[in-house]
């Protein structure tokens, strides 16, 4: 598993508005559509491409494009859709998967509600949407789901991460044979008693949605 941890004055610069507790809604989620969209350009570093010859007002031009399979790009319901918009930004002729999870509050051990993702992604390079990895249940997971669908390879990209869900990836993922990335703004100090990363920047779904009761 390798880590990316980006190192950008606008990155950080995002990220502290992002932390404080003032910063309201609308303009939490301006921001990390604009972050994430940052992320993205770190994030495709890799991605797959194919020569092609276009034709500019003057002579023939040498380029590349995407190839196929196209890339799917994989939000984990609900905060992850806040990153959606950034990262298609970067990637409009991707394909959009969905998956909903979520993660009981005592236990700490997410489960599967919903998906809407292909079958057969054999070939495929897939981009996880999932704003905080905290105890790292939700992302492996998702990882692993992807992995049993034949994806071929697999970057997360995130906001925070914290070492304890870092660790806990890596554990779970240490016989996985597809190359998995993770990319991030920042990686915090460590998890609270609730499961929350410190400093953190609090609940992302809550702040880019409001409180759902």
């Amino acid at each position: 598993m390798r880590i990316h941890v980006a190192d950008h004055p606008l990155v950080a610069h995002k990220l502290t508005v992002l932390r404080d507790v003032t910063t309201s809604s609308p303009i939490f989620r301006r921001l990390t559509d604009e972050l994430v969209t940052l992320l993205a350009y770190e994030a495709t570093r890799d991605v797959r491409t194919e020569p092609v010859t276009v034709q500019t007002p003057v002579a023939p031009a040498q380029g590349v494009r995407l190839a196929d399979p196209k890339p799917l790009v994989v939000p984990i319901l609900r905060a992850g859709l806040g990153m959606l918009e950034g990262m298609v930004r970067l990637l409009p002729t991707a394909e959009v998967g969905f998956l909903g999870m979520i993660r009981d509050e005592k236990t700490l051990q997410a489960s599967t509600y919903a998906q809407r993702i292909p079958d057969d992604l054999t070939g495929r390079q897939c981009y996880v949407l999932d704003p905080m990895l905290a105890t790292g249940g939700t992302l492996a997971d998702a990882i692993g789901f992807l992995v049993d669908r034949g994806a071929s390879q697999i970057t997360a990209v995130c906001l925070l991460a914290a070492p304890e869900g870092l660790e806990h990836l890596e554990r779970r993922l240490a016989s996985c044979t597809v190359p998995v990335t993770i990319v991030m703004a920042g990686l915090d100090q460590r998890l609270n008693d609730q499961g929350f990363i410190v400093p953190g920047l609090g609940d992302a779904g809550d702040r880019l949605y409001g409180v759902v009761d």
